[in-house]
């Protein structure tokens, strides 16, 4: 097996009664069975996400931006960080604030990265989301993968904290897979020459 390397799985929702969390642990133990994977779960209703920011960019002020200082395990896992899952509902056809916010508050931590999306929602499976942080990470110079997994009515379609359709682990393992790639591919990539910023 080839060097692990470091994956944040993320759950992007931070509203009282979310799914989020169930989702995000099955796709951890999906990561984990994968064995290609360093795996931690970042929560981000455990970090206070400001929506007011500073005038300066953090593209060109790097790691000088003024982050709040209870942001600073957040900025760390995601420097730390060689690949990640973005684990996102769909509110009105998008993905939800507090995941923009966390976004917007870093630039060079998602910079030559890889992202996938595990999405839930009603008929849609939150797809209209993902389609929305695409356009958001590529303008963060990430790499999103193709291969996504999306699960529409998820309030009818899990069990005991696992989806009920037979196939997901598969299509998960194809994420994975992509993800691996990606993440070895472009850590070489920024190991052997700096990412401009």
């Amino acid at each position: 097996m080839s060097e692990k390397r470091t994956l944040a799985i993320i759950v992007g929702s931070v509203r009282e009664g979310r799914f989020g969390p169930v989702v995000a642990s099955w796709i951890a133990e999906q990561a984990h069975r994968h064995g290609g994977f360093e795996v931690e779960v970042v929560d981000l209703a455990d970090v206070e996400i400001p929506l007011s920011m500073p005038a300066a960019s953090p593209k060109f002020t790097g790691d000088a931006y003024p982050r709040p200082a209870a942001m600073a395990p957040l900025t760390a896992r995601l420097t730390r960080a060689e690949a990640f899952i973005l684990v996102t509902p769909e509110y009105n056809h998008s993905y939800p604030a507090s995941l923009k916010a966390a976004i917007d508050w870093h630039f060079t931590q998602w910079a030559a990265k890889p992202v996938a999306f595990v999405s839930y929602g009603g008929p849609a499976g939150g797809r209209h989301a993902v389609l929305h942080l695409e356009n958001v990470l590529t303008e963060l110079h990430a790499v999103t993968i193709r291969d996504g997994l999306a699960f529409p009515n998820y309030f009818v379609g899990w069990e005991d904290g696992r989806p009920l359709d037979p196939d997901a682990a598969g299509y998960a393992k194809v994420l994975l897979d992509q993800l691996a790639w990606w993440a070895a591919a472009l850590t070489t990539a920024r190991e052997a020459t700096p990412y401009p910023a």
